[in-house]
């Protein structure tokens, strides 16, 4: 473990101010499951670590009166996992963020954190980018929100300015009365502590006679950042769901990747993986979409 500074902020102003006076060599601290392990390992060698842990607020997970759910910078994977509110309306969040690490990990790691990391294969990408999530920044020029979808521009690398902190994540609630389903799937080559092969995530919802209103598939660690399946959703967009329509979106999808080959898999079993989790994606969020009246989140 190399030396580093410490400091613990009270206010956003002041870490702001002391990530922007440090540039590149400061570090932001949330649940630290990454961080820590990069600078034992020194893969990171930051001169001044910034925790935010002292900053009120940013411990929040809100359902607010529109139905839209919002989760502050310090919220953990653990506490998404045993939310009832996220598991019966937000199941592909759920899902995603049951399946990261293990449950020590999930006690401290945060949801912002798994973002800002902008791993191509971080676990709960997908199913916000489909459920349409927006971030809330924070910096020296004042407040502003990015689509997550385009918060990304490479592996580890986002739209943050100099001095800015994402304070929490909004997912907007779909508007009544169409009915939405939601699923993640992650493949990997073990059922547990597994980063992501492929990861597909949908937000579908159905109009009153049976047809696609809205759709997004967001697809992770096949490309290098995560991307929308765009022609598929314009495929399903205004039909009656099919299994040859279903079978049309997986092989569109499967175009739209851009994987390499790893250790993990190769690019050409990955591009397959899209279209078969696809296909199965999909069918998942219609039974749930199809089994669930339009109902408000209570908050």
């Amino acid at each position: 473990m190399i030396r580093f500074d410490y400091a613990d902020p009270g206010t956003l102003a002041e870490a702001s101010a002391l990530l922007l006076a440090h540039g590149d060599e400061a570090s932001l601290m949330a649940g630290g499951t990454d961080l820590l392990v990069e600078i034992k390992e020194q893969l990171r060698r930051p001169r001044l670590v910034i925790d935010l842990k002292r900053i009120a607020g940013l411990d929040q997970l809100a359902v607010d009166a529109d139905g839209a759910l919002r989760l502050g910078a310090l919220v953990t994977s653990r506490r998404i996992e045993t939310d009832a509110r996220v598991r019966a309306h937000w199941p592909g969040l759920h899902q995603a963020l049951s399946e990261l690490g293990s449950i020590q990990v999930r006690h401290r790691a945060t949801v912002v954190g798994n973002i800002c990391r902008a791993s191509p294969s971080a676990d709960a990408l997908p199913p916000l980018i489909a459920d349409g999530a927006a971030l809330h920044l924070h910096g020296p020029k004042g407040d502003r929100e990015v689509a997550l979808e385009d918060f990304f521009t490479g592996p580890g690398r986002t739209v943050l300015g100099p001095g800015e902190i994402v304070l929490q994540v909004r997912v907007p609630p779909l508007p009544l009365p169409l009915q939405a389903g939601r699923a993640y799937i992650k493949h990997g080559r073990r059922k547990a502590m597994e980063l992501a092969t492929v990861g597909v995530a949908t937000c579908l919802a159905l109009a009153a006679d049976g047809r696609v209103a809205e759709v997004r598939i967001a697809l992770g660690a096949v490309a290098p950042t995560p991307v929308r399946a765009r022609a598929a959703e314009r495929a399903l967009l205004g039909e009656r769901p099919s299994d040859a329509l279903l079978a049309q979106a997986g092989e569109l999808a499967m175009r739209e990747s851009r994987p390499i080959d790893n250790v993990r898999a190769s690019a050409a079993y990955r591009r397959e993986m899209v279209g078969v989790l696809t296909r199965r994606v999909l069918q998942q969020a219609l039974v749930r979409a199809r089994g669930t009246p339009p109902a408000r989140v209570s908050a």
